[in-house]
C-alpha cells in the first residue's frame, strides 16, 4: 500500500453449475489462495456463486436461498482478511430477481451492485434495479442495495472502487463513466460472456479504452471452466489494465492459473486525474468505507527499465519514424517561416549532433530542397579525437550536407589571454570557454548564410543541466529538446537500420560508429592514446537510469523515496542501491539548480509526454528550493 501500490487479483475457478455450497468452497479456498500472496481485492466472475447459464433454474427458490447462504458462508470463512472479495450471484427482493455483485471484507457483506443493462437473454430472468441504494437483509447480514455506492478505503484515500458488470461495461454510456466521475480509481467488472471468433480483439481495445478515457485501474475476471457449454464456451479471460495499458492478463482458454494478480499504480491514476482533469466530481453516491491493514506491498509487476522505449520492436521502429517526421516537420515550418536558406548545425561526431542533421536531412527533402543548405560546422578544439573528427565528416559527406571546419584552438586561447585564465587550469572556464565559442561560430555562420543555428541538446541533458549556459544551451531551433538519450540512441539506430536497407553502407557504418562512441561534450584534453578522456556518465551518471528517474519524477510527480523504490526493482541486478541513491541524489540537486536554463530554452517540438519546455511541458520557478526533495533522498 506505500506509494499508492495496492495488490489485486482477478480470479476464475472452476465452479459446478447449480451447486452453489461446492462453488462457495472454491471461492473461498481461492481468496486464502490469494491472501497469501498479500492481495487486497479479489475479484470473481459474473454469476459465479450459482453458474451464469442456469436459465429457468434462476427462478427456483431452492437455487435462491442456496446462493444467498454461499455469500453468507464466503463472507463468514474469509473473515480473518481484511482483502476486499467481490463475488457474482443471483438475489430475490421484493419478488425481482437481480444480477448482483456482492462486496465481502471482514465476514460482513459492505454493499450489493445489481446489474442495470441486462441482455435479451438474460432479461427473461433477471430485472433492473433503478431506486436510491437503501439496506436489505441477506442471510443474517445487513447491507446496501442499489447503483449509486461507493466504497472507498479510510487507511488509502486514493483507493475507491466501483463496480459495473458483464456487458455493462461495452454499453454506449458505461456506469464506469458515472464512477469514475464520481471519484472511483478502481473499476471492477465481473463477468460471463461466450468467447466467439473476434471477441478477444474487440474486448481488448474495449477494455483499454474504458480504463483509459476513465483515467483508472480496471479489473475484468470472466467466467471458465464448469459453466454450461449448451449455448457457448465460457474461456476464463482475465484482465488487469491501468489507464490503458493492460499490466496483466489470463488468456481465453488458459489451462490452471485461477488468479491473475498484479500490483495498480494509484499514484499513477490520481498523477493523471490532477493533470489531466479528465473526471468531474458529480452524481450522489452512497460511500461505504472500509479498511485495510497497513503493509508495505510487494512489487512484482513489470516495470520496464527503459519508460521512454516501447518493448515491442516494431512499435520502436513506429516510435523512432514518428519522432524523426515530428522534428522534421517542425523544422521545415519554422525554416519556411524565417525565411531561411539553410540550417546551421554543430558536428562533434556525438549522439546528439548526429541526430540533429538526420532531422535536417528528412527536413530539406520535405521541403524538395537540397540537402547541401545543411551546413555542418566542425570545431576541433583541445578535446576533440580523431575519432569523432572522422565520423563528423563522413556524416555530413554521405548525407550530402555541406562541410566546414573552424578550428577554434587560437580563438579559444585569445579568449583566456583576454580574461586572463591560466590554460593549464581545466576548470568550468576551461571548458565553457570553448563551448561558447562553438556557439558564437555558428551563430556567425548562420547570419553569413542566411540561416538558422539548429540546437542538439536532449531532454535529459537540458534536466540534467548538462549544458553551458548560452553555449550549447541556445539555438535557434532545438530538435532534440524533446528527446531523451535512451530514445536518442534508438532514433539513431533506427535511421543505421533504414540506410543499410537501402544500399548505403558507409553511413549506416558511420551512424553504428557513433553509437559505440562514448557520450562526451570534448573539452578536456584527449589521454594519451588519443582517445576520449572525459565521458559524460561518468560525470554526472548513466543515463538509462537518469532516463527512468525523469520519466516518473517529471510525467507522474513521484518523489524520490518512491522513485528509488522503482529504480531497485526495474535495475535489480544491474545496479547496486548505492549507485541508484548516488545517482537520484545527483538528479535532484541537480535539477532543481539548473531550472534557469530551462526557463529560457529555445523553441523546439514537443515530442512525447514528457518534456522541460517552460511553454507548456515545465512551468517551473527558477529558484524553486530543493530542501524538500533533498531531505527525503537523505532519509533513503
Amino acid at each position: 500500500m506505500k506509494h499508492g501500490f495496492i495488490k489485486v487479483a482477478a480470479a476464475t475457478c472452476e465452479i459446478t453449475v447449480a451447486d452453489c455450497n461446492a462453488n462457495a468452497t472454491k471461492i473461498i479456498k481461492t481468496v486464502k489462495d490469494a491472501c497469501k500472496m498479500g492481495v487486497k481485492l479479489t475479484v470473481f466472475p459474473e454469476l459465479c456463486v450459482s453458474g451464469a447459464t442456469l436459465g429457468d433454474l434462476f427462478f427456483s427458490d431452492a437455487l435462491l436461498n442456496s446462493a444467498e447462504q454461499a455469500v453468507c458462508r464466503i463472507a463468514d470463512e474469509t473473515a480473518d482478511t481484511d482483502t476486499i472479495i467481490i463475488i457474482g450471484f443471483p438475489l430475490l427482493v421484493n419478488d425481482k430477481i437481480y444480477n448482483c455483485a456482492a462486496f465481502c471484507q471482514k465476514g460482513q457483506i459492505l454493499g450489493v451492485i445489481p446489474k442495470t443493462i441486462i441482455s435479451n437473454a438474460q432479461s427473461k430472468y433477471f430485472s433492473v434495479y433503478t431506486d436510491d441504494a437503501s439496506p436489505i437483509k441477506i442471510g443474517s447480514k445487513i447491507a446496501p442495495f442499489g447503483n449509486n455506492i461507493l466504497f472507498s478505503c479510510t487507511t488509502m484515500p486514493s483507493f475507491k472502487i466501483g463496480a459495473e458488470i458483464g456487458n455493462e461495461a461495452f454499453a454506449a454510456i458505461a456506469p464506469s463513466s458515472a464512477l469514475a466521475s464520481a471519484g472511483a480509481t478502481v473499476i471492477v467488472n465481473p463477468a460471463a460472456e461466450y468467447e466467439t471468433v473476434g471477441t478477444d480483439g474487440y474486448r481488448k481495445v474495449m477494455l483499454s479504452s474504458l480504463s483509459a478515457r476513465n483515467v483508472c485501474g480496471y479489473i475484468r475476471a470472466e467466467a471458465g471452466d464448469g459453466e454450461s457449454t449448451t449455448d457457448g464456451v465460457f474461456g476464463g479471460y482475465c484482465a488487469i489494465l491501468e489507464n490503458g495499458k493492460t499490466i496483466a492478463e489470463r488468456p481465453a482458454f488458459t489451462v490452471g492459473n485461477e488468479l491473475t494478480v498484479t500490483e495498480l499504480d494509484l499514484g499513477i491514476i490520481s498523477s493523471e486525474r490532477r493533470r489531466a482533469r479528465a473526471t468531474k466530481q458529480g452524481g450522489t453516491y452512497h460511500e461505504v468505507r472500509f479498511e485495510l491493514d497497513a503493509c508495505q506491498t510487494e512489487i512484482t509487476r513489470h516495470i520496464p527499465v527503459s519508460p521512454f522505449i516501447p518493448e515491442d520492436a516494431d512499435e520502436i521502429k513506429r516510435r523512432c519514424d514518428t519522432i524523426l517526421t515530428i522534428q522534421a516537420k517542425g523544422l521545415a515550418a519554422r525554416l519556411t517561416k524565417a525565411y531561411a536558406k539553410t540550417c546551421v548545425i554543430g558536428i562533434s561526431g556525438g549522439l546528439d549532433s548526429c541526430l540533429a542533421i538526420l532531422v535536417a536531412a528528412k527536413t530539406m527533402d520535405i521541403l524538395g530542397r537540397s540537402r547541401a543548405d545543411i551546413i555542418g560546422v566542425t570545431m576541433p578544439c583541445f578535446g576533440t579525437t580523431n575519432r569523432t573528427k572522422s565520423n563528423a565528416e563522413i556524416l555530413c559527406a554521405e548525407l550530402g550536407a555541406t562541410l566546414r571546419c573552424v578550428n577554434i584552438g587560437a580563438a579559444v586561447k585569445q579568449h583566456f589571454s583576454d580574461i586572463g585564465h591560466d590554460e593549464s587550469n581545466h576548470n568550468v572556464v576551461y571548458e565553457n570557454a570553448q563551448a561558447r565559442e562553438r556557439t558564437q561560430v555558428i551563430m556567425d555562420i548562420a547570419n553569413m548564410e542566411n540561416g538558422l543555428v539548429v540546437g542538439t541538446g536532449d531532454l535529459s541533458e537540458l534536466a540534467l543541466g548538462w549544458a553551458t549556459y548560452n553555449g550549447d544551451h541556445m539555438s535557434m531551433y532545438g530538435v532534440n529538446g524533446g528527446v531523451p538519450k535512451t530514445l536518442i540512441r534508438h532514433v539513431v539506430a533506427f535511421c543505421a537500420d533504414g540506410a543499410e536497407a537501402e544500399g548505403k553502407d558507409a553511413l549506416a557504418a558511420v551512424l553504428r560508429d557513433i553509437l559505440d562512441t562514448p557520450v562526451s561534450p570534448e573539452l578536456l584534453p584527449a589521454d594519451a592514446e588519443g582517445n576520449i578522456a572525459q565521458k559524460t556518465e561518468d560525470l554526472v551518471g548513466p543515463y538509462e537510469i537518469h532516463d527512468f528517474y525523469i520519466y516518473y519524477m517529471l510525467r507522474y510527480g513521484f518523489a524520490p523515496d518512491k522513485l528509488y523504490r522503482l529504480a531497485r526493482v526495474a535495475f535489480a541486478g544491474r545496479y547496486s542501491d548505492e549507485i541508484l541513491l548516488k545517482w537520484l541524489k545527483n538528479l535532484v540537486r541537480r535539477f532543481f539548480a539548473q531550472q534557469f536554463k530551462r526557463s529560457c530554452l529555445p523553441d523546439g517540438p514537443k515530442v512525447g509526454t514528457v518534456g522541460v519546455s517552460p511553454r507548456g511541458d515545465l512551468s517551473m520557478p527558477s529558484d524553486a528550493s530543493s530542501a524538500e526533495w533533498m531531505r527525503i533522498v537523505e532519509e533513503l
